[in-house]
């Protein structure tokens, strides 16, 4: 995996996994509008659940949950509005949750899974 988009790419694909393993319904990846792009739109039971995917090949640049900053937090709040305008759906509930996966070298990758972030 040498380039950031393989890596990112690796990440969303074991996400992806991971949560259909754990009973969520993946409705779509890689959504993009004006401002931004969803990785993952999930639903658990009635609640859709926006899903932003951080991969980290190693702990230089710190861990893949440091990545996520208030203003990203942000935009995904405005991101998941724009997506139930688009598809026009009113679920019970909405949940921004990240999945932080950890890989290097000679080790499975560890998935952390934060419901809720907002």
């Amino acid at each position: 995996m040498r380039t950031r988009n393989t890596v990112g790419r690796y990440g969303e694909d074991l996400a992806a996994r991971y949560l259909s393993t754990h009973g969520f319904a993946v409705l779509e990846r890689n959504w993009r509008c004006e401002f931004g792009e969803i990785d993952i739109v999930a639903r658990e039971g009635d609640t859709l659940v926006v899903c932003e995917v951080k991969t980290r090949r190693g702990l230089n640049y710190g861990t893949p949950l440091e990545a996520i900053t208030y203003r990203k937090l942000a935009r995904l709040r405005r991101l998941a509005g724009r997506w139930l305008q688009t598809h026009q759906l009113r679920p019970a509930e909405i949940r921004i949750d990240i999945i932080s996966i950890l890989f290097d070298h000679n080790t499975p990758p560890t998935v952390d899974h934060v419901r809720g972030a907002i």
